[in-house]
């Protein structure tokens, strides 16, 4: 498949109450294995890819370092990629676009897109995510490719208190409704676990819904029947694999 025609399929696997299943990667060889196993896209998570790395999470990996990691992602496996790209490396619009261009020129065919203060505190304001997703929605536009913006909003996953999420159920919309009118395509909801507080988001969003898998959230089979049209696993496998070798090396060096 060519670049636009995998943008394509990948708008296409997000259905509602079928939700794509997104295990996910943080390199090449992750990338390769993930996609013998039966995976229909690829999408990395920028902790993972950073830790893998080195670096600490909060866009401390060079951008010109994640290109590459996403160019080697792009050529080792024929499935549409999605890389994770925090808050876009830049605060301005223009700037964020262009940011974006260079990780579709390495084989991105979506993107995830924060609301968050990479670095500082809180969240953007509405009117401030919304220049800037409408800016990357006008550059991919101009190169006539469908990228997929899946939106998130950091609301739920900065407030710990799971009991406080029903009251930010209102901004979460406004902001579900102004990124959906500015060209983004999905809508990320990191942090929110309730069953309930799922399917309403699910049930009133204007986009499909990404819900991250955490150790409180329903099971995949009950999320798509809550509504979810995406479900990631942001570190979860990378933390996985690192326990499984830490603990195999740890083995060995106890014998010695």
């Amino acid at each position: 498949m060519s670049q636009v025609e995998k943008a394509a399929e990948f708008a296409r696997l997000h259905r509602k109450g079928d939700p794509l299943i997104l295990f996910n990667i943080w390199d090449a060889g992750s990338a390769k294995v993930v996609t013998e196993a039966g995976a229909k896209a690829l999408a990395t998570g920028s902790w993972s890819v950073a830790a893998a790395n080195g670096f600490g999470d909060g866009e401390a990996i060079p951008l010109s370092l994640l290109a590459v990691i996403a160019r080697l992602i792009s050529v080792t496996s024929p499935l549409p990629l999605s890389v994770d790209f925090e808050g876009g490396y830049a605060i301005e619009p223009d700037a964020v676009a262009a940011n974006v261009e260079k990780i579709m020129d390495h084989g991105a065919v979506g993107i995830n897109f924060e609301d968050q203060v990479v670095g500082g505190r809180g969240v953007h304001p509405i009117e401030m995510q919304v220049a800037r997703i409408r800016a990357i929605r006008e550059m991919a536009d101009r190169r006539e490719m469908p990228l997929f913006i899946n939106a998130r909003t950091d609301l739920f996953l900065q407030e710990s208190d799971t009991a406080h999420h029903q009251i930010l159920l209102d901004e979460a919309y406004r902001r579900a409704d102004a990124f959906a009118e500015a060209g983004a395509s999905g809508f990320f909801t990191p942090g929110l676990v309730d069953a309930d507080l799922i399917e309403a988001v699910c049930d009133r969003s204007p986009l499909p819904v990404n819900i991250m898998v955490r150790p409180t959230t329903p099971d995949n089979i009950a999320m798509g029947r809550l509504g979810v049209s995406r479900i990631s696993y942001g570190p979860a496998p990378y933390r996985t694999v690192m326990g499984m070798l830490k603990s195999e090396a740890e083995a060995l060096y106890q014998q010695t």
